[in-house]
């Protein structure tokens, strides 16, 4: 079970409070890697915890904490506070001061990083959940928080609806090259980001990936996810973040499209077999699901007890040569893990080669994303 006790800690005159999540038998005189997760804009810590929660299950030490909102906050004093979490969790013994990961919803996720390329010495990897990166355009535009004013003449006390901020804020972000200052981190980073976000566009996330330096930067794009995650979203966002922190490298993506399903009783046993095709679209492969894959699911007294999904891919390698990928694709315990046998001489070494998948739901059919450990 895991352990949650509160802390604070001081930005100056500031009293920042907020939680540490513990992992079950946690012991004082061992070493854990951190996870600093700080929330978006008009919200609080309380959006972090589900996440804090779950890496917390996996072995890390997870912070979450509030910012100081109000006409007094910006961009420039959210990094401060966000510094001084660090400060204080860094002082902490059972903290692994070289493994300290930061991340970050909407503006939290702007902030951790610009806080991560400031403290780029000091943070092993960095993770941005939709991160607005969108504010220093909002603020060009007089639209800075959801508001509305005039750009030449910036009221001392911006109407944001739900909240208000200062005139400090715009000034602070106004002239801003958001992307220039955070590619000065040359750590590893994952970006999450759903297509029908409405109020930070994916494309911008898109361009951040771009600024990075080559293959520094994955970015995962969710179909029909928006600002925010549901249940599903968040278990599969989830899974890609675990992935990330432990340095799992995605190679294929593979798009699913359901075609026919049938149930039957076995015995006691319900088993329900979905058919689909699909197709993948990556460095490493370009091809389709031949028509006939399927996953067989088996149910008992209601409850899904396995399932096993195998289809095979066809079309070219990584040097252009015709080839197949056969994938067996097993749930065990709490992962998917698939094995695969290719014929493809470029990409032999996926026939020895230590497997997780994750399955991302969305409205336009699933999307299996497959990682080398």
């Amino acid at each position: 079970m895991v352990g949650v006790e509160k802390f604070t800690c001081m930005q100056e005159d500031k009293t920042i409070e907020g939680v540490l999540c513990f992992p079950e038998e946690f012991d004082e005189g061992k070493k854990y890697g951190v996870v600093i997760v700080s929330h978006g804009f008009v919200s609080n810590f309380i959006e972090a915890i589900p996440y804090c929660e779950y890496l917390a299950e996996l072995g890390y030490l997870t912070v979450c904490f509030n910012f100081h909102e109000g006409v007094k906050m910006n961009i420039t004093s959210e990094i401060n506070e966000l510094m001084a979490v660090k400060s204080y969790i860094q002082s902490l013994v059972y903290v692994d001061v070289k493994n300290i990961a930061l991340m970050g919803f909407s503006q939290g996720g702007l902030v951790a990083g610009l806080t991560a390329a400031k403290c780029k010495d000091e943070i092993a990897k960095l993770i941005m959940v939709y991160p607005a990166l969108c504010i220093p355009d909002h603020a060009r535009r007089g639209k800075l928080g959801g508001g509305k004013y005039d750009v030449n003449d910036v009221p001392e006390v911006i109407d944001c609806g739900k909240t208000v901020v200062g005139r400090g804020f715009h000034e602070d972000v106004v002239n801003r090259d958001v992307y220039l200052e955070i590619t000065a981190y040359k750590g590893p980073v994952l970006i999450l980001h759903g297509t029908a976000d409405n109020i930070v566009e994916y494309t911008y996330s898109i361009h951040a990936q771009k600024m990075y330096e080559e293959g520094q930067c994955h970015l995962q794009v969710i179909e029909n996810a928006g600002h925010g995650f549901n249940k599903e979203e968040r278990k599969s966002v989830c899974e890609s973040i675990k992935a990330f922190l432990e340095e799992k490298k995605e190679i294929l993506t593979i798009n699913i499209f359901v075609t026919d399903c049938e149930g039957e009783n076995v015995e006691e046993k319900f088993i329900n077999k979905v058919y689909f095709t699909g197709y993948c679209n990556n460095d490493l492969f370009k091809g389709t699901v031949v028509q006939g894959g399927c996953d067989t699911q088996e149910y008992q007294d209601d409850q899904l007890i396995s399932m096993n999904a195998e289809y095979t891919l066809v079309g070219l390698d990584s040097e252009n040569k015709k080839s197949y990928i056969h994938i067996i694709n097993k749930r065990v315990g709490d992962e998917w893990k698939p094995i695969l046998h290719t014929n493809s001489y470029a990409l032999k070494w996926m026939n020895d080669t230590d497997f997780t998948a994750v399955l991302e739901h969305s409205p336009c059919g699933p999307k299996v994303r497959i990682f080398a450990n």
